[in-house]
């Protein structure tokens, strides 16, 4: 019975369909002839009919041994035959769409996937407030991040959390944010029912990190099974579209979406990659549309992923003056610099790379930033030391403390490119800050604050003091202490105190002033503040 139901034509039928879906539903590649998953899919699938035909065969030989009207011509040869030939057909497509995008014969084509424009780095980039400076890298943000969710007992036995922190701008500020994710299979199980119940945001500038929970729980997310998994939710939805790396992100009310770029390729078959829109999905409710590039909402921030863009800006400095000049004679060829950071600039993301003549390792010959949600590139002529350059620079200046150094923010600073890079000790806090100058790296100015930092770096620049006070929004205060009493934040001690009569609250490093540790209520005492900083931070006392 058996050999007979395997020699049925639609139990080969039945049992090719179920196979193919359960590759198809595993692989998810989108049906499209541009997507190479797509075509591996179906010389795969040619195979699987080739192998359930074989075995047919077989059973039926199995049910007729020495029957000689059994034909191995009959039962497998024609069948074989035309698969072979489909898959060979796949392949030589395959290799000629993979050679007609190959750079020899489109230098000029993938030099042209990025536009860069001139920029003026004073008017381009506003000089930040102090209070506006985020110190928070990838790597600090996650273990803020679980330090967090340490302290929820009833979450940490079920959940964890997913490495996405992908920076956003929220309500003003550069924050990283990321989902939670189920801990295991079993813990999903018991809880899939109600989704995932929070994510989390760290504020990149104060490092306040929040759990914020939700109303109703996210159903779609990478850490689902079966078809509230986000890939294979996007696939059925969209089956003809491409998609780059999926992220997550919130809008400006705070619901957490997942943004899925769609791949639009510009060269040859499937060569040179590029985004031509984005599905959103309510991470919650799974509503998604569609939007073109040019009509994506503006909150989202990262519509390009950082690896697309390093790819299309190296592409376009190595063919700058076509295929062979990349390899003989390098003339004008450039590249990124190895590593990138992003810098919040009204309301969107720009990822920042410092730029480097291939012949040149130490030093740069100026740096980009690239818009993530438009791929406006702006080039800015800064010669200037790498940014790694500045780490080792930074790290000279406190190198008794063994402490690392995070890659550098590119901040502006009096008009002039600086480094900004915050110092972390063995067990990843941050202890100190550094502003580095770009052109001359061995200006370096260090602190345990950032306006101890910047106070430092100013004088080795000697720049005046006024211009540091009309920067810094510094107002002048006398006043009796009212109220005064010391923490511990991030490794240092900061006085909070108020004044009789003021309801203002002001903070003071304990760097400011070498008496602060003996004022007490009832004392007079005079000094400046910024007023941007919230509580008011004292710049000098008098």
């Amino acid at each position: 019975m058996k050999h007979k139901f395997l020699s049925s034509p639609i139990s080969r039928i039945l049992i090719s369909v179920v196979l193919i879906f359960l590759l198809f539903y595993t692989m998810l590649p989108a049906i499209n002839l541009k997507d190479k998953s797509f075509i591996t899919f179906i010389i795969i699938s040619a195979g699987i009919i080739l192998v359930v035909n074989f075995f047919s065969y077989v059973s039926t030989l199995l049910n007729q041994i020495g029957n000689r009207s059994v034909s191995f011509r009959d039962g497998v040869e024609r069948p074989l035959k035309y698969g072979l030939i489909v898959v060979g057909i796949l392949l030589l497509l395959s290799v000629v769409a993979s050679v007609i995008g190959i750079p020899i014969f489109n230098a000029s084509r993938y030099r042209d996937l990025i536009t860069i424009t001139d920029g003026d780095f004073s008017t381009d980039v506003a000089e930040l407030n102090m209070s506006q400076i985020p110190v928070v890298d990838k790597d600090t943000a996650s273990r803020l991040g679980s330090r967090k969710l340490g302290e929820m007992t009833d979450l940490v036995s079920q959940f964890e959390i997913a490495n996405n922190y992908t920076q956003i701008n929220y309500k003003g500020s550069p924050y990283r944010v990321t989902p939670l994710t189920y801990a295991d299979p079993v813990k999903w199980l018991f809880n899939m029912k109600k989704g995932l119940p929070a994510y989390i945001t760290v504020d990149m500038v104060t490092q306040e990190t929040n759990l914020v929970w939700l109303e109703s729980g996210m159903k779609y997310s990478p850490g689902e099974y079966f078809f509230r998994n986000i890939h294979r939710y996007l696939r059925f939805r969209y089956p003809t579209k491409m998609f780059d790396q999926v992220s997550f992100e919130i809008d400006d009310n705070g619901t957490p979406y997942w943004v899925a770029p769609t791949i639009s390729y510009k060269i040859g078959w499937w060569d040179g990659k590029d985004i031509n829109g984005a599905v959103l999905v309510n991470a919650v409710t799974g509503e998604s549309a569609y939007y073109p590039k040019d009509q994506v909402p503006q909150w989202i921030d990262q519509l390009y992923t950082s690896d697309l863009i390093i790819t299309q800006l190296d592409d376009n400095g190595k063919y700058q003056n076509g295929f062979f000049n990349s390899i003989f004679g390098q003339r004008n060829v450039r590249r990124t610099t190895y590593g990138y950071n992003y810098l919040a600039i009204n309301d969107d993301v720009y990822l920042y790379t410092g730029m480097s003549s291939v012949t040149a390792d130490e030093s740069n010959i100026g740096f980009v930033l690239v818009n993530l949600r438009t791929k406006e590139t702006k080039f800015y002529t800064v010669p200037g030391a790498t940014e790694y350059s500045a780490m080792e620079s930074a790290k000279g200046q406190v190198q008794h403390l063994n402490y690392t150094a995070t890659f550098p923010l590119l901040l502006n600073i009096s008009n002039r490119p600086t480094y900004f890079l915050s110092l972390k000790d063995a067990a990843g806090l941050v202890k100190m800050y550094a502003f580095v100058d770009v052109e001359q790296y061995q200006i370096v100015g260090t602190g345990q604050t950032i306006d101890e930092a910047k106070r430092n770096y100013r004088q080795a620049l000697n720049l005046e003091d006024t211009e540091i006070a009309l920067e810094s929004n510094q107002e002048p205060v006398t006043g009796t202490i009212n109220e005064i009493i010391d923490v511990v934040v991030s490794g240092n001690t900061v006085y909070y105190f108020t004044l009789t009569g003021d309801e203002n609250i002001y903070t003071a490093s304990i760097t400011s002033n070498e008496k602060l540790p003996f004022i007490k209520p009832g004392d007079t005492v005079t000094f400046t503040y910024s007023s941007a900083v919230s509580p008011s931070q004292v710049i000098e006392w008098k």
